[in-house]
């Protein structure tokens, strides 16, 4: 398997991607990450892991990298020699079967429509790709789809959203038959735009009005109830951004009273009580999936944070091996073009 990597996208890049572009190599024989980027600056960091196999770790130069604040279309028309576009031309030349990167997210999406128009890269029957993240719940991780791809979406791209997070969360999360709810401002009926009535009356007039459970309201999302949560990209990137700064500025006031209780606790006690933080703190982090995948696209691609360390590239390497060597893709294709329900639904499941 050939994935290509951003080496040059992310906060701190190229040194924690590249380092964890090692670390994924090392664990998996049948693995070669293509490094897409400055080759000056990627023969650098290669230099500190004399371990590191070259031979699966080839380079491939990019001239220009583009920055987090930069405007993505004006972006990719300007630098035409940025690593963002050359991972997307390997993946649509075939060299490579997937890609990774922590840069630009706009320029990541931008790049993929650029290069689908060019060379077919989203799936038969997909209409617009979209960003899949995973957040926890008291049941388990969870889909949220779309979270910045798409923000202008069609209840038809909300019904394929619904279908393709359905069928991530089976194959990568391994939840059965999970069951999909469509975020909206109410939990009756006739709540909503005019975008989510139409979403709602296509899944229940499609194959797939089993798994279908209605509108749902964002503090029900953590319960679990759905393990498919879906929404326009605008809504969806707004929750993700919502949820990271609720989840650090709750840990910033855990850690804050923490300081004011340890020293008056024994240190068997102090301890403990880090140990159970750090537990818990372990369900928020995006380092364990690594990324977002771009689903409806030929091939994979996964999205990570900006601020992503050698672990989580590390993880994304490998959720992108899965994706791109699974059926993931074969399935996708078959249930969209499918008037039959889902093979597996059975009651209760997915909860």
């Amino acid at each position: 398997m050939r994935i290509a990597l951003d080496a040059m996208g992310g906060d701190f890049a190229p040194g924690p991607i590249v380092a964890g572009a090692v670390e994924a190599v090392l664990d998996r024989e049948d693995l070669t990450t293509v490094l897409v980027g400055d080759q000056a600056r990627i023969e650098a960091e290669l230099a500190r892991a004399p371990e590191a196999p070259r031979d699966r770790l080839p380079i491939v130069h990019a001239a220009e990298s583009i920055a987090m604040d930069e405007k993505p279309v004006e972006a990719l028309r300007k630098k035409r020699d940025n690593s963002i576009s050359r991972s997307w031309g390997l993946m649509a030349s075939g060299e490579v079967q997937a890609i990774v990167s922590a840069g630009n997210t706009g320029a990541m999406v931008a790049s993929a429509l650029f290069a689908g128009e060019r060379a077919k890269m989203f799936l038969p029957g997909v209409r617009r790709p979209g960003i899949a993240a995973i957040f926890p719940s008291h049941q388990g991780p969870i889909v949220i789809i779309d979270v910045g791809a798409n923000m202008n979406a069609k209840a038809e791209d909300l019904y394929q959203y619904g279908i393709m997070g359905s069928i991530y969360a089976q194959e990568i999360l391994g939840v059965t038959a999970p069951r999909i709810g469509l975020l909206n401002v109410g939990s009756e009926d006739d709540k909503g735009n005019d975008l989510t009535r139409a979403t709602r009356t296509l899944f229940q007039q499609s194959p797939w009005s089993s798994r279908f459970v209605g509108n749902i309201e964002g503090r029900d999302i953590y319960e679990g109830h759905v393990r498919v949560v879906i929404c326009d990209g605008f809504v969806g990137n707004v929750l993700l951004k919502a949820g990271e700064g609720a989840v650090e500025f709750l840990f910033a006031a855990i850690r804050e009273e923490l300081a004011r209780l340890l020293p008056n606790l024994s240190p068997e006690a102090g301890q403990k009580i880090v140990g159970s933080l750090k537990g818990l703190k372990s369900r928020f982090e995006y380092e364990e999936f690594g990324g977002a995948p771009l689903l409806g696209i030929r091939g994979a691609c996964i999205i990570c944070h900006g601020s992503s360390g050698d672990r989580a590239i590390k993880n994304a390497l490998r959720v992108a091996f899965t994706m791109a060597d699974d059926r993931i893709n074969a399935e996708i294709i078959e249930q969209l073009s499918s008037k039959i329900p889902p093979s597996d639904d059975v009651p209760g499941a997915g909860v």
